[in-house]
């Protein structure tokens, strides 16, 4: 060996990777299916789909300021594909003096970024001894287009929507449980034919844990459908799922109290 021939430094060693560390993952995106006549952009995807998951982002702010910040959502299929993204538009004021009986709008975005669906839920009373104030939220597809309602109905003592057609004609009914507060359990809420004695499918929030439960609002949905029904009504579903989760699982410290100035 010649005594100036000069080596390359060896390359450092890559740092340790602490224990349980999982490299971020870039979400699989489903497919697009061929669009038939007559479905409106981007809800062909739903014509291949009988079964939903709706996964709500942690926030940290929530969890470190208990701040209430604006929603979002990733949809996927039952094999964990993307199909859509949703994000709320608020304001800082509606979130904290409003909580979760605030007005919103939900912005429902393919994989391309285009939005596809609009959801809006105007401000209404809370109070369930107030039959003149009850929820309600409009579903469009495309924006500007409405495909449909999600109208809640009174009752003394059980969570009940009807879900309306784009000319307002009832379609179909959601019965929620007596009791939504299930510790280790999931919370189902039927949808029935209008007379309630068929089970059509069901917006399920599903038990995440008993750590995410406690300190944080984001809740994990399963949202079942026949593959035939029209999916103009599966994206009404979808709304009905938003909406069922802001009414009755958005329960950070915070907004419980904050929601006061709207009752």
């Amino acid at each position: 060996m010649h005594r100036n021939e000069v080596f390359p430094a060896p390359l450092p060693a890559a740092a340790p990777m602490p224990p349980g560390y999982v490299p971020p993952q870039v979400p699989v995106m489903m497919p697009v299916p061929q669009r038939p006549p007559g479905c409106p952009p981007g809800l062909e995807y739903l014509t291949q789909i009988d079964q939903l998951v709706v996964n709500q982002k942690v926030e940290l702010a929530e969890v470190m300021l208990g701040w209430e910040t604006s929603n979002q959502y990733v949809i996927k299929n039952s094999v964990g594909q993307q199909v859509f993204y949703a994000a709320e538009e608020n304001d800082f004021c509606n979130q904290q003096c409003c909580g979760p009986l605030r007005s919103f709008v939900l912005r429902v975005q393919d994989n391309f970024g285009q939005e596809v669906i609009t959801v809006t839920r105007p401000l209404k009373c809370g109070s369930c001894c107030c039959p003149c104030c009850l929820q309600e939220l409009e579903v469009q597809s495309p924006p500007g287009n409405p495909v449909g309602y999600v109208v809640q109905d009174w009752h003394p003592y059980l969570p009940k929507f009807t879900i309306q057609n784009e000319r307002k004609e009832p379609v179909l009914k959601i019965v929620g449980p007596f009791c939504d507060c299930k510790c280790f359990s999931d919370v189902n809420f039927e949808v029935k034919s209008l007379d309630e004695t068929v089970m059509v499918g069901r917006i399920t929030k599903q038990w995440t844990g008993f750590l995410q439960e406690t300190f944080t609002d984001a809740d994990n949905f399963g949202i079942q459908f026949p593959m035939d029904l029209d999916v103009r009504i599966k994206a009404v579903m979808l709304g009905a799922c938003f909406l069922i989760d802001f009414m009755f699982f958005e329960h950070s410290q915070e907004n419980s109290s904050a929601g006061e100035w709207c009752k």
